[in-house]
């Protein structure tokens, strides 16, 4: 039962700015969590913490240890992304349009509104106020856009809608006149400002120009030609250029080396670095009197320029355009090296990598990420999320594949190790609604509202099959037997459920005697005597002998419409959902009723903005429509239209757990109460939208979701999307279960920390017997002693220390009680231990020795048995590509050594 959030697939950007850290780690938002993604390993995961609303801003230190995210509620998340904890929380009294850490990783800049506010890092310190408010600019006369550091963090860019860009200066500056610390302005754009940058000389190290962009594909460069000579050189370890001003003692010898000379330095109360021989001398960028010396466009209207970043090392500007293009230039030449378009709906980020050779772009509207190469003109990265709400999930029978299908008629293929997606299939023409994965793990089925069933080969990724209907039919479920050989999907508008043969692809019966969808269906897991279940809407559930074609052999009568039906993973219990929150449990083969479960109270939600009764007097959504049984049986997971997962008890019937998929408040349904000061004649405050910045930006905001058309009071609801789950799957090994929700599909994993189990322990079971045991050259007992302990680490060298020759004698000491802990350290070291013959010697002696226990176990050790299963299929695959390699390879050398 101890299951963690783990991952979240299917939805790798929704918005918001991405950023990419110095060790190759893309980080995007996704709603109100944070997906971190290694490009050198390919692998993707998100970070457990949770926003309260959406995540539209987040920056990362310069060291790439730390992240702040701010959310459509103005509230931020410090986060250790090593850790994955978040440490610190702030509220914003406005909207964030910006933000960025300083190149020192000292300072936070934060544009909210009209104002720049600059915050010191909280970085490890342990403080009651971590963040501390140094500075506040109000120059501004309009929202500001954008922001940027010069290299030493003593300057700060910004843009805004005002038209202009404004140079600040961080260093507290002595002087009876206010203009001192005046801003310059950058003055003469025709549009908001997208993005303001610094350029720095390669030969000298110094600040030589000002690049700045506005939304009408303008690009201006600024420079200072008269002074030249005394711009001020970067200095890369320079001192915090903000005190928060309190004295401070110095070194003696401290000091800098001036002209040849060493100059005493000292700290004055304002917190400002005074070089007392040199001060009167000192230029600062905001003072001298910056000139335009070029103007280029990029002559791309209509579109609009919506994203722009700009690589001083490489001196080249990236450009997103709101038509799904985007352009690549060389500067100060302004020329065009790449002018590629990528899709039709604007691009919401695009930035550079710290060396400047790959690119990001993000196009919210249709969830994608790409990683490009521009020097090779070839792809790190392309993933695409489901556009829609995911319906259906399904998992190999190896656990190491998951697919997924959705409203956007889109099959897509995912790597749950890694979470990455290989693999899309769009032949459908409407929505997937069901998933099956065949036996022999190489070929998935899917079923669809177009009225076709389709076979997907994995190997090849094509559809080798399509079974079709004389009429067209909408199909909602779909199953397969255990031998692979038949086909059934169960309809939506004609009640019948279709019987194809797999290999000839001929439509071999259909069976008819449901009078509403059927909306459940699934094949006994036994291979005893193939069973097939279906549920539908009518109030039954039915079994079929499909191979005897004996129709209908019993029919369960229930009180409410049934939402779905599952076998138990040995064929002996079939549970079913019905419209008033019962499970009822069934004996399919005494045709009895074994339990039932009460879960309304349970599966009880929030409540959606349009209700206008309260979550506890409201009575819609209060079912399940989607179930799944454990590994082995013993509990089963369910869920529905809530924000709740269920897991129960079989036996017992009692709740075990609730899992609660999200906290995003953007999402509804997730509130129990609603304030009745957000209440207006109008209708809810949150439903009424007066900043719309998208429509401003040429592109209508997008509403996510088919499904949300036909709720009840969706026109109300904008297309605001509506919090659910739409299926559940456990995976084979019982390590991880899935679930396809609003938000994308959460994969939730058993934490592999060490849980204290007391079994068979007294005084003298610890460590150090262990150890003695171990001297005294005893494995059995040690080992034993060892399982006792429940120590993972214990065990694994309890294991590694016995001789080969030693296995059979310690395997038969073993005690059968001990065998699921001992495959699970087996399949630990199977995938991290380099003795990969002396890892399956074990596994061999123990299904000798053995095996009778685990057949009259197996419920309990089938978990633990897939798992070994799926480690050991991986190293068969890694080691056949090797072997493939090196035969080829061998073969090549042979060839040429005879021709010479």
């Amino acid at each position: 039962m101890n299951y963690r959030f783990q991952n979240l697939l299917g939805a790798p950007y929704r918005g918001g700015n991405v950023v990419v850290s110095q060790n190759n780690r893309l980080i995007s938002p996704i709603g109100n969590r944070i997906s971190v993604t290694d490009l050198i390993k390919s692998e993707t995961l998100t970070l457990p913490c949770q926003s309260s609303a959406n995540i539209s801003r987040i920056a990362v230190s310069p060291d790439g240890n730390f992240i702040l995210a701010v959310d459509d509620n103005n509230r931020a998340q410090f986060i250790n992304l090593n850790r994955r904890i978040v440490l610190h929380r702030i509220t914003f009294k406005g909207k964030v349009s910006a933000i960025k850490f300083s190149p020192n990783g000292q300072l936070i800049a934060v544009a909210i509104g009209k104002l720049i506010q600059i915050w010191r890092s909280p970085g490890f310190r342990k403080e009651f106020f971590p963040f501390e408010l140094v500075r506040t600019f109000a120059d501004c006369n309009d929202r500001v856009t954008c922001l940027n550091w010069s290299p030493d963090s003593g300057y700060l860019l910004s843009g805004s809608r005002d038209l202009a860009v404004r140079l600040f200066c961080m260093r507290k500056l002595d002087g009876s006149e206010k203009k001192i610390n005046k801003p310059f302005l950058f003055l003469g754009h025709r549009d908001t400002i997208v993005g303001a940058f610094f350029g720095v000389d390669k030969k000298t190290g110094k600040i030589s120009r000002v690049l700045t962009i506005s939304r009408d594909g303008a690009l201006f460069s600024w420079g200072c030609p008269e002074y030249d000579d005394t711009l001020v050189e970067i200095d890369e370890e320079m001192n915090d250029p903000l005190s928060p001003g309190t004295p401070e003692k110095m070194d003696e010898g401290a000091g800098e080396v001036v002209g040849g000379e060493v100059v005493k330095k000292r700290k004055e109360f304002d917190g400002k670095d005074k070089n007392f021989e040199d001060d009167e001398n000192e230029v600062f960028l905001h003072h001298i009197k910056w000139e335009l010396l070029k103007k280029d466009f990029l002559m791309q209207a209509p579109a609009k320029v919506t994203s722009c970043d700009y690589h001083p090392g490489l001196d080249l500007v990236v450009v997103g355009l709101s038509g799904g293009a985007f352009g690549l230039y060389q500067m100060p030449d302004f020329i065009c090296i790449h002018l590629l378009s990528i899709s039709r709906e604007k691009i919401t980020t695009a930035i550079f990598n710290d060396l400047g050779n790959w690119l990001t772009f993000g196009c919210a509207r249709l969830g994608q990420l790409l990683v490009w190469e521009w020097k090779s003109e070839s792809y790190i990265l392309k993933q695409q999320g489901h556009y829609f709400d995911v319906n259906c999930v399904a998992y190999s029978p190896d656990s190491q594949l998951l697919a997924t299908g959705a409203d956007d008629n889109k099959i897509k293929v995912w790597n749950v190790a890694s979470g990455f997606c290989f693999v899309t299939f769009p032949e459908h023409t409407n929505a997937v609604t069901a998933l099956h994965f065949m036996a022999n793990n190489h070929s998935l089925l899917s079923a669809s509202l177009d009225g076709t069933v389709r076979a997907w080969d994995l190997f090849r990724y094509r559809n080798f099959r399509t079974f079709t209907t004389p009429s067209s039919r909408q199909f909602v479920s779909l199953t397969a037997d255990q031998s692979g050989e038949v086909i059934c999907a169960g309809t939506l508008d004609s009640f019948e459920i279709f019987v194809w043969s797999m290999k000839t692809g001929r439509l071999l019966d259909v069976l008819s005697g449901h009078e509403a969808p059927v909306h459940g269906l699934m094949f006994s897991p036994t291979n005893v005597r193939a069973i097939l279940a279906s549920s539908s809407w009518d109030k039954t559930v039915r079994l079929w002998d499909v191979f005897e074609g004996k129709g209908s052999v019993e029919t369960f009568q229930h009180v409410h419409d049934v939402l779905t039906v599952v076998y138990r993973p040995d064929g002996k219990q079939l549970a079913s959902s019905t419209l008033d929150g019962l499970i009822s449990f069934w004996d399919p083969l005494d045709g009895i009723l074994m339990y039932t479960i009460e879960g309304r109270r349970d599966i009880a939600g929030g409540r959606l903005m349009t209700d206008r009764r309260s979550a506890a007097n409201s009575t819609s959504g209060k079912y399940f429509t989607t179930l799944c049984y454990s590994a082995d049986g013993s509990y089963i997971l369910a869920g529905g239209n809530s924000k709740f997962i269920c897991m129960y008890d079989i036996a017992e019937q009692v709740l075990l757990r609730r899992f609660q998929i999200t906290h995003n408040l953007s999402l509804d349904g997730v509130l129990d109460k609603l304030n009745s000061k957000n209440m207006t004649e109008a209708g809810p405050l949150d439903l009424i939208d007066d900043y719309n910045s998208d429509i401003e930006e040429g592109v209508d905001k997008q509403t996510r979701g088919k499904s949300s058309f036909d709720l009840p009071g969706a026109a109300a609801n904008r297309g605001r999307p509506v919090i659910r789950t739409k299926c559940l799957r456990i995976a084979p090994t019982g390590r991880s279960f899935s679930a396809a929700t609003t938000e994308g599909v959460l994969v939730y994993s058993v934490d592999e920390s060490l849980v204290f189990d007391p079994t068979d322990l007294d005084v003298d079971v610890t460590p150090e017997a262990v150890d003695a045991a171990l001297n005294e050259d005893q494995p059995v007992r040690a080992l034993i002693l060892s399982l006792r302990l429940n120590e993972d680490s214990l065990i694994k060298k309890c294991i590694l220390i016995v001789t080969p020759a030693d296995i059979p004698a310690v395997v038969s000491s073993i005690p059968s009680r001990y065998l699921q802990r001992l495959i699970e350290a087996l399949t630990d070291l199977m995938e991290s231990c380099p003795f990969l013959e002396f890892i399956l010697r074990w596994c061999q002696e123990i299904c000798k020795v053995h095996g009778n226990s685990i057949q009259q176990n197996s419920r309990k050790l089938l978990p633990a048995l897939k798992s070994l299963q799926k480690a050991i299929t991986r190293l068969h695959q890694d080691l056949a590509e090797t072997c493939s390699s090196n035969e080829y390879t061998l073969r090549y050398l042979c060839t040429t050594s005879t021709e010479k």
